[in-house]
């Protein structure tokens, strides 16, 4: 997968990485007695307090590098919320200095208990938005902290992500000659579903609904495999049904939004313009919905749309993020 999303939510959109260091981390929150809390960790290297975060492996996404962050500096295992700003700043070298940028996200915890390693990390505290800004030891981390609170206050904090899926890329539909439905994925996409299966770690999707497809299925194969959640075969987002009843693939898409919970939806090129325009219903401000792709092919095989469902406000999608797959 690339490591250059597209992030959108109504206050901001995040422009392409163009930093020498990459890296990515989270601002985890929680309710404590009625107040809002976030996470800062100590690290005695630097002798600061800051969010978990850290650079990017080779070959990881954004997403992932800000969840191995968290997990490896503290314990905790989280799935990504609504993206926060991102910081910009020099770090100082013997040749000048290098450009450095850090992805945020905001984040719950799944499961663990928030421990220092014992190496990067020597202390965490919970503490309260206002007690952050006093402790932070970079004055840039108070910006993705202010918009952090911004959500919270607005009932946009508390979400849950709905992701559509397009299939990874099939065996050429010329060199197919059995059934539509059994055409399988080509080499480079397994390899895609491979990746797609890691960056869906990022938000822990319980639901996997996809189309009976074999190419749909090989792709969230991985992903379910991996962490045990049972396949919903739709037959509604299958190209041929979505054809012929289309309000039934919108039907689909729009049960699945009514859960509110973290949902995968794995489909064809055909029926995304059915999926993509019941999720942009749900998306009412126009600064998040123009995040949405509005143009044939929509995604590129393998590539994915993560959409943040506002719990607090009847689902309505906060922000919309676009990751795009690797093509060997």
């Amino acid at each position: 997968m690339t490591t250059t999303p597209h992030r959108r939510t109504a206050r901001h959109t995040d422009a392409p990485p163009t930093s020498q260091v990459l890296a990515a981390g989270a601002l985890c929150w929680r309710t404590a007695r009625g107040r809002l809390e976030v996470l800062l960790i100590h690290r005695p290297r630097y002798d600061d307090w800051s969010f978990p975060k850290g650079k990017l492996d080779p070959g990881e996404t954004l997403p992932e590098c800000a969840v191995r962050e968290v997990r490896e500096e503290i314990g905790l295992t989280v799935r990504l919320g609504v993206p926060l700003p991102v910081t910009r700043y020099t770090v100082a070298n013997g040749r000048g200095g290098r450009s450095k940028e850090v992805w945020y996200w905001a984040a719950e915890a799944v499961s663990g208990r928030a421990e220092p390693d014992g190496s990067e990390t020597d202390e965490v505290r919970w503490v309260t938005v206002e007690e952050a800004r006093k402790m932070l030891s970079n004055r840039s981390d108070v910006e993705p902290l202010d918009e952090l609170a911004r959500l919270a206050e607005s009932a946009r904090l508390r979400t849950s992500p709905f992701i559509v899926l397009r299939h990874a890329k099939a065996k050429p539909r010329t060199s197919w000659s059995r059934a539509e439905a059994e055409r399988p994925l080509a080499a480079t996409g397994k390899r895609q579903a491979k990746a797609v299966g890691a960056l869906l770690t990022a938000w822990r999707p319980r639901l996997v609904d996809t189309s009976p497809w074999r190419r749909c299925v090989e792709t969230v194969a991985p992903y379910s495999k991996k962490h045990g959640h049972r396949l919903k075969h739709r037959k509604s987002l299958t190209e041929k049904r979505a054809a012929e009843r289309p309000k039934k693939a919108a039907s689909r898409t729009r049960k699945s939004l009514e859960t509110l919970l973290p949902t995968v939806l794995c489909t064809h090129r055909p029926v995304l313009p059915v999926v993509l325009a019941e999720l942009g219903s749900w998306t009412p401000q126009s600064a998040v919905r123009e995040a949405l792709p509005t143009s044939d092919p929509y995604l590129r095989p393998g590539a994915v749309v993560v959409a943040q469902q506002a719990l607090d406000r009847s689902g309505e999608v906060v922000s919309l993020e676009v990751y795009e797959p690797f093509d060997d």
